[in-house]
């Protein structure tokens, strides 16, 4: 198989720590149309989106409810509300880069891999991203825009300006604020949103936590997906860190990808967030006690691979 990733995830659409409120919204389509409209959501339900492909990374399009296996906790799950499918959805991306003492040397192939994407596969007509940079501190190097060349532009000049300084790496931070602060313009959009993430995982500065961020994430519905110049380890910490933020957002590691292994990454990537599916169930299981639920999803007849978030934080 051309490229080395990790897959994992599955990202709640409406995350059950909202304990303030006695229920939620969520987009679905609606039958017969390409217009959504807004279903009313208990917090005793749970929203997943996720996405299928075949072995080669191409998305697997047709499947029906009766093709999956869902289980929470180790519980099979048949109390099913709702089923949908959304084909050709518009992206919405943050591209992150650690520019840290760590990573400065890696920015160069970094750079190629994110105007490689910015520039080829983002289209004008219905996407936007946004370009970030990070060391102990985050700056906004590029806000939302469709302008391929403006995105381009900024991450050529992504680490000009640069100084070496001894304050360390706030990675949690940034992905934090991205997270939090740059998808709140229609948070019930039903688009596909991701962060594009280099770094080498090593976080010495953050004061947020790695469950503040994926709080974040998920309330905002994005993935995070990396771009890994290390091959895979068991035995690196920033790979661990990594492993966890992708696990629990719904995105994908690409180990060491070269030549037309990052394109092939990027499609597998693009592929991810324009076609994807979404379930609402009730648990069967659930207590409002904080714990964290691991999710399986999978398709024992269909095959392929179902990339889905490794689970979800019950409220309290």
């Amino acid at each position: 198989m051309v490229g080395s990733y990790l897959m994992l995830g599955l990202f709640l659409l409406v995350p059950l720590a909202q304990t303030n409120h006695s229920e939620s919204h969520a987009l679905v389509k609606s039958p017969g149309g390409d217009r959504p409209y807004t279903l009313t959501v208990p917090v005793d339900e749970v929203s997943l989106t996720f996405h299928a492909s075949d072995f080669h990374g191409m998305p697997i399009e047709d499947l029906t409810l009766g093709d999956l296996r869902l289980e929470d906790n180790g519980t099979r799950q048949r109390r099913i509300l709702s089923f949908e499918s959304y084909r050709n959805l518009p992206i919405r991306a943050g591209i992150l880069f650690d520019v840290s003492r760590s990573m400065l040397w890696r920015v160069k192939r970094n750079r190629e891999i994110a105007i490689l994407y910015a520039t080829h596969l983002l289209r004008k007509q219905t996407d936007e991203a946004f370009v970030m940079r990070f060391d102990f501190e985050t700056q906004m190097r590029q806000g939302w825009t469709n302008d391929s060349a403006a995105l381009a532009a900024s991450l050529q000049a992504i680490a000009s300006g640069y100084t070496s300084r001894l304050g360390g790496t706030a990675l949690f931070n940034a992905v934090y604020s991205a997270c939090h602060d740059q998808w709140t313009s229609d948070p019930a959009a039903v688009t596909g949103n991701f962060i594009l993430l280099f770094t080498d995982g090593i976080d010495n500065f953050s004061h947020a936590r790695m469950r503040d961020v994926i709080d974040a994430c998920q309330h905002a519905r994005t993935a995070i997906y990396v771009f890994s110049d290390e091959p895979k380890s068991r035995f690196s910490d920033g790979q661990k860190v990594l492993r966890e933020l992708v696990a629990k957002s719904g995105g994908r590691i690409f180990f060491d990808p070269a030549g037309s292994e990052i394109w092939h990454d990027l499609q597998v990537m693009e592929h991810d967030q324009r076609s994807q599916y979404r379930i609402v169930y009730k648990p069967s299981n659930l207590k409002l006690d904080g714990s964290f639920h691991r999710i399986k999803l999978d398709s024992p007849d269909r095959g392929g691979v179902i990339t889905t978030r490794s689970g979800y934080y019950a409220a309290r």
